[in-house]
């Protein structure tokens, strides 16, 4: 994912409208954020952290039908924070940590803190909630309930899961991303949306031709780059149906599979004495040393070094 320390606040990512990302932004005493701060076409987790507060009220504009959810990371004061939907100013009291604002863009949500603050924001495209919806069997929804300083476990939880790779400078793919936004997605419109009674949605997973599909799919493209929706399409399913029957089929999400898969792949690597590990980690799709050590320990349980020491002493002895 990306991090900037001090970026252009405002500025365009430089990344597809169709991608999914991820940035830190990370203000200091002489930048401020701009009076309307416009977020992308996509599924987007911004971090805005600040140690001096906001001079004056900003306002969040999207440029498709999409849903914000923001979430403190620290306490605010009353005195201090303010939330506006549809030019009204809705009650506030204590920010208390982890507390978030379920908001549609369509009102155009504004907001102001006279004080330091730390807030994750994501910006959910309607068009991925209406996939859900219909995968769900509610059908489209048609409005969403404003939410200030709820109390939402959900939300917290997926909030504090995200924040160590916001903090990290390794990249995360936009299929992980995908994955993400479906979790997030699926848990606002059954929270948030105004629904009407749903039909039971279909159990199975995938067929024969669709996981072979899907695992040559995503063998090809290791490094992740290849969205949830091309390989839905390949399946002929919705992106959020084809998710849901991933898991049923292989037991894991369709990152869980790739992780595995590259982990796997470097290790048959590791046999090879004359590549580095540096050389390994970009052959098996990581954006760098550093990730590819990281997941590999979670996985395996042991640093690529130590395992591959362990491996060559195994197979002198053989």
């Amino acid at each position: 994912m990306e991090r900037s320390a001090s970026p252009k606040v405002g500025s365009t990512p430089l990344t597809s409208s169709e991608v999914p990302f991820t940035t830190f932004i990370q203000l200091n005493g002489k930048s401020t954020a701009p009076s309307q701060f416009r977020t992308p076409g996509t599924f987007t987790v911004v971090r805005l952290k600040s140690p001096t507060g906001l001079p004056d009220r900003i306002t969040k504009l999207s440029p498709v039908p999409a849903m914000l959810v923001s979430v403190s990371l620290k306490s605010l004061p009353s005195s201090r924070y303010q939330v506006w939907a549809s030019d009204k100013i809705a009650p506030t009291s204590i920010v208390h940590p982890f507390r978030s604002n379920v908001i549609d863009f369509d009102s155009q949500p504004g907001c102001w803190a006279g004080c330091e603050f730390d807030y994750v924001h994501y910006s959910v495209p309607r068009t991925i909630l209406d996939d859900i919806a219909g995968d769900l069997g509610f059908g489209r929804v048609s409005d969403y309930r404003l939410a200030v300083l709820e109390d939402d476990l959900v939300v917290a939880q997926i909030t504090k899961s995200i924040l160590p790779f916001l903090e990290r400078r390794d990249s995360s793919s936009a299929l992980a991303l995908d994955q993400f936004s479906l979790i997030l997605g699926a848990h606002l419109v059954q929270k948030y949306g105004v629904l009407r009674k749903a039909a039971a949605p279909s159990r199975g997973g995938l067929a024969p031709w669709q996981q072979r599909r899907a695992s040559e799919l995503l063998h090809e493209n290791l490094p992740g780059r290849i969205r949830l929706a091309d390989i839905a399409r390949e399946c002929g399913l919705s992106t959020s149906h084809f998710a849901r029957s991933f898991k049923i089929s292989f037991g894991v999400s369709t990152h869980q599979w790739l992780l595995k898969h590259r982990i796997d792949h470097a290790r048959q690597l590791m046999s090879q004495p004359d590549l580095s590990l540096v050389d390994i980690a970009d052959l098996s799709g990581f954006s760098d040393q550093a990730a590819f050590t990281h997941t590999f320990h979670r996985l395996v349980g042991v640093s690529p070094g130590r395992w591959r020491r362990h491996h060559a002493t195994l197979k002198f002895r053989d």
